[in-house]
């Protein structure tokens, strides 16, 4: 594995952590303000949730590390569409696997990814993996070229 590959999987590593962080967060802040449970059905049980969070952030991890290995630091340019798509993915993701685990649960999957849909919450998840992305293809079309640690704007490369 070449340093910008390890780079950027290093770097997608945090940006995931971020994105988890800024579920969790986003979620609670959504429900204290609407008054609103995450998941608003009885038959979910404790587990559908975090499985619910945790696959989106799999997901847009493993689309970040994708983009980070298979494009040569020259090329890394900041991927609007590409941020935008894996936002859409990761919302999907969130709806379908919510809808998979409640049918297994007994439950109406139609109805409850239809609750999902018109969310908040299934809405947070893709603007926040978006958001994750576009940050994630601008820090690796920044730094194209460098090498070491980042330095201050009064260091050089030249000092020992």
């Amino acid at each position: 594995m070449r340093d910008y590959q390890k780079y950027a999987v290093v770097v997608s590593t945090f940006a995931a952590v971020l994105y988890l962080s800024l579920i969790v967060a986003g979620f609670g802040m959504i429900s204290l303000i609407t008054d609103r449970e995450v998941i608003d059905e009885p038959l979910a049980g404790p587990v559908l949730g975090p499985v619910m969070v945790g696959v989106p952030v799999v997901l847009v991890f493993a689309l970040m590390v994708k983009l980070g290995i298979t494009t040569r630091p020259e090329r890394q340019r900041v991927a609007l569409g590409y941020a935008i798509g894996s936002g859409f993915a990761a919302a999907a993701t969130f709806i379908v696997v919510g809808a998979a685990g409640l049918a297994l649960e007994g439950g109406d999957p139609m109805a409850f990814a239809g609750s999902l849909l018109i969310s908040p919450f299934a809405a947070s998840t893709g603007v926040f993996g978006a958001i994750v992305v576009l940050s994630y293809s601008l820090i690796l079309a920044t730094q194209q070229g460098q090498r070491g640690r980042p330095l201050w704007p009064w260091e050089s490369r030249d000092d020992g």
